[in-house]
């Protein structure tokens, strides 16, 4: 028999986090095809059941680098401070994605 390739360890999407894709075709959502998306989906929208799968399945460790090489991966400065302490990202990292994400001209805008 041959060995398994290691995507095909990876489970797929859980029913209960199909709200958090509200706007994808859920069942073509692969975690193995689709990963940043995902991580990034989930650690801005998720519930507790949501973030807590999100860890088991990949481990705080994965999370980290998702946000080094991601450079806080987009989200506000509220959830950057939280997620860095969480799984540990360096405070330096934190405060340059949080300075970038306050100057962004998009979160101060008002619709008129």
């Amino acid at each position: 028999m041959a060995d398994k390739n290691p995507k095909d360890a990876v489970p797929e999407l859980p029913e209960n986090l199909r709200s958090l894709f509200w706007d994808c075709e859920f069942t073509s959502l692969r975690l193995s095809e689709h990963r940043n998306f995902v991580i990034r989906r989930i650690l801005d929208r998720g519930d507790w059941d949501a973030i807590t799968w999100l860890r088991r399945t990949l481990g705080d460790a994965v999370i980290r680098d998702w946000f080094l090489v991601k450079r806080g991966g987009g989200l506000d400065p509220r959830k950057l401070r939280f997620w860095g302490l969480i799984v540990v990202v360096p405070n330096a990292d934190v405060d340059e994605w949080v300075r970038k994400a306050r100057s962004s001209t998009w979160p101060g805008r008002v619709a008129r």
